[in-house]
């Protein structure tokens, strides 16, 4: 298991007020051992650029494991799920040139847009998967299904947040070399499933992690903030704090992976709360692999 940072708490600020040369810098400080990427992130996608990108993560002693992107394969726009499609392949290139071979390139289904239907959303998802798939082989790249709860920049949640949509999506694609799962314990907490329930139907296929935590305000519950359509969304009640501090259960996550024999990446997705409780969490992260993952 290896470590890896993920500014969660830069997302609207790099690149326009904030460079990702600026993130690397600060970044030394956290005792990561890799760097994910974002890909808003990048102001060129021009080789010379990428490269430039890469060559400050190799020097600041990192690897770049995982490149998350947000395709829209659902928009009931056919011309916008073409670009959807285009562009998630050109982030494929971009991630086996900053990451290498064997790096993952994030994939979520899209939006949950009211007037598409989970049937015909599963056949755009199907499709798109289905023609990136030869790609990532081409590129030795691996496709991470994320249980995403929605990106930033949309309008609406992830088509497949819940745990029935994600489970079709990913059984519609048994590929198992170049196709899998980047898990996301509190995304499942905000979907309103378990997130041991989840990763116990899944743990042989998960190819990445993201590794935050949540808290519940004084005085909040879990009922309380359920949604109609039994997600809790992004409540304010709903926090962000230090992993492994929080509802997740780690000890049994980590103890499933490694029971599993999972060997990736685990990055901190978080800082919301200031660059401490990031390295905070890492430090977290390294006592769980050393009783878990070290022999």
């Amino acid at each position: 298991m290896k470590i890896a940072a993920f500014p969660k708490c830069y997302l609207d600020i790099i690149p326009s007020k904030m460079t990702v040369f600026d993130w690397i810098e600060m970044s030394k400080t956290l005792g990561a051992e890799g760097l994910e990427m974002y890909e808003r992130f990048f102001t060129s996608l021009d080789d010379a650029y990428i490269d430039s990108v890469g060559e400050a993560i190799h020097n600041a002693g990192y690897a770049m494991p995982m490149l998350c992107c947000s395709p829209d394969f659902t928009n009931p726009d056919a011309d916008g799920r073409k670009r959807a499609l285009d562009f998630e392949v050109e982030m494929i290139r971009v991630t086996r040139r900053l990451g290498g071979a064997r790096a993952c390139c994030r994939v979520l289904t899209g939006q949950r847009y009211p007037e598409v239907s989970v049937e015909q959303g599963l056949i755009w998802v199907k499709e798109a998967i289905d023609q990136l798939l030869p790609i990532a082989r081409e590129y030795d790249i691996v496709l991470g299904l994320e249980n995403h709860y929605k990106d930033g920049f949309w309008k609406y949640p992830e088509f497949a947040q819940k745990k029935d949509v994600f489970l079709q999506v990913l059984a519609t694609n048994p590929d198992r070399d170049h196709f899998g799962v980047q898990y996301d314990p509190s995304n499942a907490i905000v979907a309103g499933d378990d997130p041991i329930e989840l990763l116990r139907l899944f743990a042989d296929r998960v190819v990445s992690m993201h590794a935050s935590d949540r808290y519940l305000a004084p005085g909040a519950t879990l009922e309380a903030l359920r949604q109609t359509d039994g997600t809790l969304g992004y409540s304010p009640d709903l926090r962000h704090g230090v992993t492994g501090r929080g509802l997740n259960d780690y000890d049994t996550i980590f103890s499933i992976l490694a029971a599993a024999g999972y060997d990736g990446w685990v990055s901190i997705e978080d800082g919301m709360n200031g660059l401490d409780e990031m390295r905070e969490s890492i430090e977290f992260l390294k006592r769980m692999r050393d009783k878990y993952f070290t022999k």
